[in-house]
């Protein structure tokens, strides 16, 4: 068998990866000592590193964040707002999203929790966590379109079913009385099966309030808070900031 017969046959099984591999390091001068066993597994190793990498790009692209560049190595903490190092590098690992805990970001306009909450959210995808990013508005506003089409409880079971759901602007408009019911669906659905992100510019305690209905307040809060870490983020825009240092 030749070697564009074997090509072939590769891309044929979707061993893409595989195939790219093969067909760069047989030419490799430095490749032709290897024994058999070593070059296979090289080429088995470039294949799993292009399905990994496949898979982050797929995973990155439908978590939809809104900054797709945001990382947690690149968070600025020279400003003081609030943020510690420490507690964002604690939760740079997989126990808090294996354990289905969540993350509750406030404080005021441009204070960079948008980027927190985008930013756990690639570092999720990179790790392998399907992730999903809404706005307040648009979260409810899928939720009316789904009931129109006829598919409310899939789309339900679609938000349940995701390892990281991020809810942005939380509070930016008041909740209707469906609206209330179908957060309160949102969160029970998730509750011990999935993390949540929530950010927002409305402090924590105001919550209950801003939800409205006790008994409902009551059950959100309750799965929210039990298992959570807060950012209470402080000080002026960091926009602001930005500019003025440029």
């Amino acid at each position: 068998m030749n070697t564009e017969q074997t090509i072939n046959k590769l891309n044929e099984m979707k061993l893409t990866g595989m195939s790219q591999s093969y067909q760069e390091r047989r030419v490799m001068p430095d490749h032709k000592d290897l024994s058999f066993d070593e070059f296979f597994g090289l080429v088995v190793d470039d294949e799993q590193l292009y399905r990994k990498n496949k898979r982050l790009k797929r995973l990155l692209r439908r978590s939809k964040c809104k900054i797709s560049s945001a990382c947690l190595e690149e968070i600025d903490y020279r400003q003081q707002r609030g943020l510690l190092k420490t507690n964002v590098v604690n939760l740079q690992n997989t126990s808090w999203l294996e354990n289905h805990q969540n993350i509750l970001i406030t404080g005021p306009t441009g204070a960079g929790k948008t980027y927190l909450a985008c930013a756990f959210g690639n570092w999720a995808c990179r790790n392998g966590f399907t992730t999903s990013y809404f706005r307040w508005p648009r979260l409810f506003g899928d939720m009316l379109a789904s009931r129109g089409e006829g598919s409310y409880l899939k789309h339900l079971k679609r938000l349940e079913k995701i390892d990281l759901l991020i809810i942005d602007d939380f509070g930016l408009n008041s909740l209707s009385d469906v609206d209330r019911k179908d957060f309160f669906e949102i969160i029970e659905d998730r509750y011990m099966t999935g993390s949540t992100i929530i950010a927002g510019q409305l402090p924590i305690k105001d919550w209950h309030e801003f939800i409205g209905d006790p008994t409902i307040a009551d059950a959100v809060m309750d799965r929210l808070l039990h298992v959570s870490y807060k950012f209470e983020l402080k000080g002026g825009s960091m926009r602001k900031k930005q500019k003025d240092i440029e």
